[in-house]
């Protein structure tokens, strides 16, 4: 009965290393995709940042003064022509 013992340990150790290495080895590409993700995400934020700064300046460049004097322009040219 000893004898089928020892072989009982030895092959539980041996599937014990096994699952410890695929363990660590799980462990570290779990780590590169962590990075991956963060970088993507990081990236994705810039962009978004960007894209916010462009949109305010664009609404500022559209504001209704800005409107009101393009419309007073375009009247004052109107004017000017019909009283030629």
């Amino acid at each position: 009965m000893e004898t089928a013992a020892e072989i009982l340990v030895i092959i539980l150790s041996a599937f014990l290393a096994f699952f410890l290495l695929l363990g660590v080895i799980l462990t570290i590409y779990l780590i590169n995709i962590s990075r991956k993700i963060r970088k993507i995400t990081d990236a994705a934020e810039k962009t978004v940042n960007n894209i916010e700064h462009t949109v305010s300046g664009v609404t500022k460049a559209i504001s209704p003064m800005f409107v009101a004097g393009i419309v007073k322009k375009y009247l004052y040219k109107l004017k000017k022509e019909e009283d030629r």
